[in-house]
């Protein structure tokens, strides 16, 4: 009898698309955090995004035998990392698959920054007729610069440019783009941007990429939109420059911790909206994206090919 290699899964992805398998894979779904343990040690190839019972982090590492692990998350400071390395399996993930969902909210954030689209929704909420704009500002001839210039970040680019922004895009990786700078080269230019955007993966490297020091060398009155992940912004530094007027806005879908607690004064500081990561659940296809993905890296794996969106664990994504 031919060999099946055995994908673990969740029971919901496998009533939704196992008819789309092929005959040459066994498949075992699980509805619980339990069944998911039971389940993970067997599988050949797992993909356990079920972040509610908590098998999103606990079935890649209970999953010792496994060959390959896929998830259609991107960030994976939540994801055992280590234990996968470790034990010299792939890991596959959803990186570059909704970059365009994720710049929408993102530019969304730069809009209501741009126009203090929250003050306008408070004062409705007052029943309080404003007799002029909160702010004065136009997006037509702004800056902003783009920490994180992969998939997500020129989507992002591509959207505000469509607003008149100039932008510039920081990238790890040689650019021949004149307009994308390396990561040595950002940071004495700080003073020339009107937004600040944080689309950059979180790696050692990339932690607290924005500190007191960065935030000082702003233009005064910056905005900055974070929708990578909290880590990357020294939040007491940004509350305190906050505080003082030396920025003008931030609108973060991310924060360190998540939940960010009810007394935490990220909530009070000022011109500040909290999005809760809410950028990558604004969507409908997200599983439609992932399940076509997974079939076509199943495709790659079934006849011996090297798969696609591996992670490389000396960068960290």
């Amino acid at each position: 009898m031919a060999h099946k290699p055995l994908i673990v899964f969740p029971e919901q992805f496998r009533v939704q698309f196992e008819a789309m398998l092929p005959d040459s894979v066994a498949v075992k779904g699980f509805s619980s955090l339990e069944e998911c343990l039971e389940l993970a040690p067997q599988a050949e190839i797992g993909w356990f995004d079920d972040w509610a019972s908590g098998a999103f982090f606990a079935g890649p590492k209970a999953a010792i035998n496994a060959t390959w692990i896929n998830t259609v998350g991107v960030g994976l400071d939540a994801f055992p990392t280590k234990e996968i390395r470790e034990r010299g399996q792939i890991l596959t993930t959803g990186a570059g698959m909704m970059p365009d969902i994720v710049a929408e909210y993102a530019v969304m954030g730069a809009l209501v920054l741009a126009k203090r689209l929250d003050v306008v929704v408070r004062a409705h909420d007052r029943a309080d007729w404003l007799n002029g704009p909160p702010v004065r500002f136009e997006m037509m001839n702004s800056s902003a610069l783009i920490l994180g210039y992969g998939a997500i970040g020129r989507e992002i680019g591509a959207r505000l440019r469509a607003f008149g922004v100039k932008v510039t895009g920081v990238r790890r990786s040689p650019d021949p783009d004149p307009n994308v700078l390396g990561p040595d080269e950002w940071r004495p230019l700080l003073g020339e941007y009107d937004f600040v955007i944080i689309a950059a993966p979180n790696t050692g490297e990339t932690r607290e990429s924005i500190g007191a020091a960065e935030l000082a060398a702003m233009k005064p009155g910056a905005r900055i939109v974070n929708i990578a992940r909290g880590d990357l912004v020294d939040q007491t530094a940004l509350i305190a420059a906050l505080d003082s007027g030396q920025i003008g806005g931030a609108f973060l879908d991310v924060t360190t911790p998540e939940p960010l607690p009810a007394d935490h004064p990220l909530w009070k500081a000022p011109n500040t909206l909290i999005t809760m990561h809410l950028s990558g659940q604004s969507q409908t296809t997200a599983f439609q994206r992932g399940a076509q993905r997974f079939l076509k890296n199943l495709q790659h794996y079934l006849a011996g090919e090297p798969l696609e969106h591996v992670v490389d664990f000396s960068r960290g994504y």
